[in-house]
């Protein structure tokens, strides 16, 4: 059985940072492309990124230069670290793991992925 559980979330003021983590256990995560997706209140859930085996990256563009996504496949390990963090970042943050290898062009489409974690909770206040 396939189980993603991400952590880090919590509340943070505005222009701090926050490193959030994903472990996923029972498949071979370095098979597969690794994503984060958030969603906000009353939002639809949206990517932010995402980091295919071979470690090219896709950025959502209201993130880019600010986060960095990094994996660890020996630790089965994805990381999110997030810089200079705004009040419209506030959001559950979800891992994400794909149905391939690699990033796609379309990245950002739910439907590229398998399995979720549960979610943390990012809060930034102003």
């Amino acid at each position: 059985q396939v189980q993603v559980v991400e952590s880090g979330g919590r509340l943070v003021q505005t222009g701090g940072s926050l490193r959030l983590s994903c472990t996923a256990s029972g498949l071979d995560t370095d098979d597969y492309a690794m994503a984060w997706f958030r969603q906000a209140p009353g939002k639809e859930r949206e990517g932010v990124s995402c980091i295919s085996r071979n470690g090219h990256i896709y950025y959502e563009d209201s993130v880019e230069g600010r986060f960095t996504i990094s994996r660890d496949n020996a630790k089965k390990m994805l990381y999110l670290q997030m810089d200079s963090l705004k009040p419209e970042d506030t959001a559950i943050h979800y891992c994400a793991i794909g149905s391939g290898p690699i990033c796609s062009p379309s990245w950002n489409h739910l439907a590229r992925y398998n399995y979720w974690g549960q979610g943390t909770q990012v809060t930034v206040s102003s």
